[in-house]
């Protein structure tokens, strides 16, 4: 496939794409926002040089916030421009960094749409986080002489396999990048085999990122509603048909102190699982309506807040980090280990496997695979704080034995500018 071809099938889906914002927007009305961006048309104003970075959710632009905060400080006289793809990634921008940087949403990568944001923005340098590639963006930098880096790059053997099959398309497309800062070796290795160039293996960003200022103490205070004496199963971030497998796994426990926290990973799916709770005939509350202390009956919290993971991992003694359980791939697992909490990780780590392998490789997290192993691993975890203790502060020590990643990200920038 070439370029041509690629821009070809997209103007020919283009008519249906109002029709899935459309769709989007009715389960989560933010779609319906700022719609007008998605196509190249922006009135947001900028005043100063622009550095932008693509972060395309919710992972990614907390990936990015110790590399945004050091180029606030190292960069004053720029202004930074964050442009995302969802809309959780948008208010996790809100939320992180207020108003010292400007948010957008990405257009769709149409020849035309591409155009007008490199038109209005004109930034002088250009960030793609993780494994955004977009071929007529990195094409339309490239012709206006911005320099486009892809840093934290991440490359799973999967999804190497599928670019592949892209052939000239894929290899055209990381060489219009300037310069490619992967987590570890192995992306680094499948990113050359599709013909990247002026690589280097920096480490991953993520390790940097620190909790907020007020996580603990708001873990605290969610302690103190559910129960200091009870113990607190907390699983995060989980994805379609996990709490199934989450809820047969504590059934089995026949342990009636324990509460269990589910986080859904996405908003839209906060009914869907309260639907489910109310099918089991299970006791739960609302984390959104939750102001004293839960009832020794409750069973279950449904966590349908946002921006609270770090403190839902504060307040809970054992953690699964979803994702994993099924073959999404994975969540961030590192957030739960900077919080000194052990860690319970499915076998669909294809997103994070070498951090899981070596989560697991130092005894910082425990592979679980079925509703019998999480329930085998809480239930001796719950039987042994020593144990809980011990693996939380292998998780700590992994994260700082794992930094400098923003430093190195920040001298490949400084040397594109």
């Amino acid at each position: 496939m070439n370029r041509f071809f690629y821009s070809l099938l997209l103007y020919l889906v283009l008519p249906f794409v109002p029709l899935k914002l459309l769709w989007r927007g009715i389960r989560q009305p933010e779609y319906l926002k700022h719609w007008r961006e998605r196509f190249g048309f922006y009135s947001l104003p900028t005043n100063k040089p622009v550095i932008w970075l693509h972060c395309v959710s919710v992972g990614e632009t907390r990936a990015a916030a110790p590399l945004v905060k050091a180029l606030l400080q190292q960069y004053p006289n720029h202004q930074v421009l964050l442009s995302h793809t969802t809309p959780t990634g948008r208010t996790t921008s809100e939320q992180l960094f207020a108003s010292s940087v400007q948010r957008v949403y990405l257009p769709y990568d149409l020849p035309f749409a591409v155009k007008g944001f490199l038109k209005h923005f004109n930034p002088i340098i250009g960030v793609l986080m993780e494994t955004e590639l977009w071929f007529n963006l990195m094409a339309g930098c490239k012709q206006k002489n911005v320099p486009l880096l892809l840093v934290n790059a991440r490359l799973s053997e999967r999804s190497a396999r599928g670019y592949a099959k892209l052939g000239h398309l894929m290899s055209e497309g990381l060489q219009n990048l300037v310069a490619i800062a992967a987590q570890t070796t192995q992306d680094a290795e499948r990113l050359k085999d599709l013909g990247a160039k002026n690589v280097s293996v920096v480490g991953n960003l993520k390790f940097e990122v620190q909790p907020p200022e007020d996580a603990i103490k708001q873990g605290q205070h969610l302690r103190s509603l559910f129960g200091i004496q009870r113990p607190v199963f907390l699983a995060a971030s989980t994805r379609e048909g996990e709490e199934a497998i989450i809820l047969d796994a504590v059934a089995a426990l026949q342990m009636p102190k324990l509460l269990t926290v589910i986080v859904p990973r996405h908003p839209q799916r906060f009914n869907e699982v309260e639907a489910l709770l109310q099918q089991r005939s299970l006791s739960y509350q609302r984390r959104s309506t939750l102001n004293q202390t839960v009832d020794a009956e409750t069973q279950f919290i449904l966590g349908d807040s946002m921006g609270e993971l770090f403190s839902y991992y504060a307040s809970a003694d054992i953690c699964l980090v979803g994702g994993s359980l099924l073959p999404y791939g994975g969540q961030n697992l590192i957030e739960a280990m900077r919080m000194g909490k052990p860690v319970l990780n499915g076998e669909h780590t294809f997103n994070f496997k070498e951090v899981s392998a070596l989560a697991i490789a130092q005894c910082a997290a425990w592979q679980v695979k079925d509703a019998q192993t999480i329930k085998q691993a809480i239930q001796a975890l719950v039987e042994n704080p020593q144990k809980q203790a011990e693996m939380g502060a292998a998780g700590l020590a992994l994260c700082e034995a794992s930094q400098g990643a923003t430093q190195a990200t920040l001298e490949i920038i400084a040397a594109n500018f």
